[in-house]
């Protein structure tokens, strides 16, 4: 017989405690990075989502789009400024951004999906103010943070059993305002509003990495909290991991931090012992 069938069975059997412990459980997955411009990738994450709504779960894609977006701006001509490393949003940068995240990046995701055999419909956060939003920083314009999340639409999505597919713009708390929201503020606003069992951020990088440059597969948010203070956490982990513990204290009860350049990294770390990444959750 063949051995890659025996290896197959194998790996499905000793999936089996996994899928039932994750079966009806929310994840919501911020997809991002590379893979995102990478057909085979794209078509990998996708099947892999598709493949956690078939066996149960409740998945969530949040995405961002900072390369498509950059690209749009560059061919319209638009020129960025930045004040400490972040991009002014003015009222001709977010319309762009809207229109990349809402009408590109989110309906590539959403035909992914779709083309693995699943169902799946796109949202902004504007959709039914399921992100409302509020100017994170007056110097940097249109750029918010989540204030208020209406999920019952992603419930009744669920419920309906279809993957929700969410580009990061919100709406503001008055009439006619749009903000761009960074990606993995988003997902985690939503995680933390779902109470989501599971909130995966899929980045460039293998994880958060000690001071020797290891992998730290398991962190409690006390851990991380020292990691920040004594500069082991720095540059782009910090929002990250600001993220995670954010979502922790709202009720998500883990997060990962994981490589979204992995074939399957989702899966190894929803149904394998050893995992993917680093997970933060209070320790048991």
């Amino acid at each position: 017989m063949n051995r890659d069938w025996i290896a197959t069975a194998r790996t499905l059997s000793e999936a089996l405690p996994y899928l039932q412990r994750y079966s009806g459980a929310i994840v919501v997955v911020k997809f991002g990075g590379n893979a995102m411009g990478d057909a085979d990738a794209m078509a990998q994450f996708a099947r892999d989502i598709v493949l956690m709504k078939q066996v149960g779960m409740n998945p969530v894609v949040v995405h961002g789009g900072g390369p498509m977006i950059n690209e749009m701006l560059g061919k319209l001509g638009i020129e960025s400024k930045f004040v400490r490393g972040k991009r002014v949003t003015d009222q001709a940068t977010v319309e762009v951004v809207e229109m990349v995240l809402t009408g590109l990046v989110n309906k590539r995701i959403v035909q992914a999906i779709m083309d693995e055999g699943g169902r799946a419909v796109g949202l902004s956060g504007k959709d039914d103010d399921l992100l409302v939003a509020e100017a994170d920083d007056p110097e940097l314009g249109f750029v918010g943070r989540p204030v208020e999340m209406n999920v019952q639409v992603l419930r009744d999505l669920f419920n309906a059993g279809i993957i929700p597919v969410v580009a990061p713009v919100a709406t503001g708390m008055s009439a006619n305002e749009t903000f761009n929201v960074n990606g993995d503020t988003a997902a985690g606003a939503i995680a933390g509003a779902l109470k989501a069992d599971r909130l995966l951020l899929l980045t460039d990088v293998p994880g958060v990495k000690d001071g020797s440059g290891e992998v730290v597969t398991q962190l409690s948010p006390a851990q991380v909290r020292d990691m920040i203070a004594d500069g082991t956490i720095a540059g782009g982990m910090i929002p990250k991991t600001e993220t995670a513990l954010d979502a922790l204290d709202k009720g998500v009860r883990a997060v990962v931090i994981l490589d979204g350049r992995l074939p399957n990294a989702s899966l190894l770390e929803l149904f394998t012992e050893h995992g993917a990444g680093s997970i933060i959750r209070e320790p048991r």
